[in-house]
């Protein structure tokens, strides 16, 4: 959900328009040097979504009443905030401003890091000569996109495509078609396909192994009588 810094500004006023005159006691102070402390460590902590407003949810934080603007609840556009209620959520303080009594949490940057290494993980499980069923998820002049589910995808360059030479790649494939891919390398994150590659082998032909019998040595040695055998002098 986009955001410009305005309208994040306009949800934080309307959300601690309800907040009170401002004062502090020394429970508050405590947690709010605590939540400054946080915003520099950059700590992951759990709180529980107990209310909804206008552009986000709020939360308690050491009896401090802390908001998560809806664009930072989670990675997708969220458009009914109303199931988060009474969930716990990990979030990370990113603002923390006791003379405003504006705190500031983010579920964001949890996920992010999380789906991060989720995907390493994944990777790390990729090998090459590997062979998945995948699908054209998108073509462009230089080569495939591919789907290979479970959140991975690569790159079929045009030159893995055919071992005819083709101009691009829509040629050969089009989006949402299922193809065999064969996987030539894992690198920076990355990973390269081929298609090709999977069809040389199709169409090697398999080389028939032939056994030939030698006969023994004296068989073959042959004498000058043997060969004058025969003929009349």
């Amino acid at each position: 959900m986009s955001e410009t810094m305005n309208d994040l500004a306009a949800d934080l006023e309307a959300s601690y328009s309800m907040m009170g005159d401002g004062e502090h006691d020394t429970d508050s102070l405590i947690a709010w040097n605590k939540a400054k402390e946080l915003v520099e460590s950059k700590e992951n902590i759990t709180v529980t979504v107990n209310g909804i407003v206008k552009g986000g949810v709020t939360v308690d934080f050491e009896g401090i009443r802390g908001f998560i603007p809806a664009s930072r609840v989670t990675l997708d556009r969220v458009e009914d905030l109303n199931p988060f209620l009474l969930k716990d959520i990990t979030v990370r303080v990113i603002e923390a401003d006791m003379e405003s009594d504006k705190l500031v949490l983010s579920a964001r940057e949890v996920l992010k890091e999380a789906r991060a290494e989720e995907k390493k993980k994944k990777l790390s499980d990729v090998k090459v000569g590997q062979v998945f069923k995948a699908t054209v998820d998108s073509i462009k002049d230089y080569g495939a996109f591919m789907n290979l589910g479970d959140g991975l995808s690569g790159l079929v360059h045009i030159s893995q495509i055919s071992h005819e030479r083709i101009k691009h790649p829509g040629v050969a494939l089009k989006e949402g078609q299922e193809v065999d891919v064969k996987v030539i390398d894992v690198k920076d994150g990355k990973i390269s396909l081929s298609i090709k590659a999977l069809i040389e082998n199709e169409a090697e032909p398999a080389v028939a192994e032939v056994e030939y019998e030698l006969p023994q040595s004296e068989a073959i040695g042959t004498s000058m009588a043997d060969l004058l055998k025969g003929f009349k002098l």
